[in-house]
């Protein structure tokens, strides 16, 4: 499973199928789970001093294919544009991205697509749970990490610094035991912990920071049309 994958299950109601966040914010944390698998994959890095494009660009270090059609695509659209900071590639990678997690994991049959009607006139459609055993081993290792304090995995570590980004930790753990603020001070040391190598460490930190960014100026950006 993708991060994203996992990221779509937790932040989807079981029983309603609906998004548990809003939109525009679903889909750049979707995107920065993406460029964090590729970042483990070794596919792509952020680059840093002494290197021929600036610091902080997103770049492809190994453009050979993962064998994941999502991964690739996204591989791909990363190669084929110049370096640029991860804030500026995220909303490119969230076209199409969700409805594509969605058919994935309906045709696994984790999800099942329900249709429905708004005032018997307007249709709808909704993902909800078709078997929630993956993403309830998910959510333990969450609180094994963040409520008992078991040191995480580069991927659990990965997978918070996002849910924190999108503010998001203190709904994924809701009747922890924990308050919403200490939820959150948790999530943020694990964010800030060294528990990747160097490279990993510093897409983790370049991705939370870009989806925190680009989160905020489609915030700004929606207020400012309205």
């Amino acid at each position: 499973m993708l991060l994203a994958e996992d990221l779509l299950l937790l932040l989807t109601d079981d029983a309603s199928g609906r998004p548990t966040l809003d939109g525009t914010r679903l889909d750049l944390v979707l995107a920065g789970a993406v460029v964090l698998d590729l970042a483990v994959a070794g596919r792509v890095d952020v680059s840093g001093p002494g290197e021929p494009v600036r610091p902080g660009r997103l770049v492809v270090r190994a453009p050979s294919p993962t064998g994941d059609a999502v991964l690739d695509e996204a591989l791909r659209r990363v190669a084929a544009r110049r370096p640029a900071k991860p804030e500026a590639v995220l909303p490119g990678l969230a076209k199409q991205l969700r409805p594509t997690l969605l058919t994935r994991l309906t045709e696994r049959g984790i999800l099942r697509a329900a249709e429905g009607r708004v005032l018997g006139i307007f249709p709808t459609r909704a993902w909800p749970a078709a078997d929630s055993s993956h993403e309830d081993g998910v959510r333990r290792g969450l609180h094994e990490v963040l409520v008992v304090g078991r040191s995480p995995a580069p991927r659990e570590a990965a997978l918070i610094s996002l849910l924190d980004a999108a503010g998001q930790v203190p709904k994924v753990l809701a009747g922890s035991g924990l308050d919403r603020r200490e939820l959150r001070r948790r999530a943020r040391d694990i964010a800030a912990g060294e528990f990747a190598g160097a490279a990993v460490r510093r897409a983790i930190e370049a991705v939370t920071a870009a989806t925190m960014a680009a989160i905020s100026a489609g915030a700004v950006a929606a207020s400012g049309g309205s």
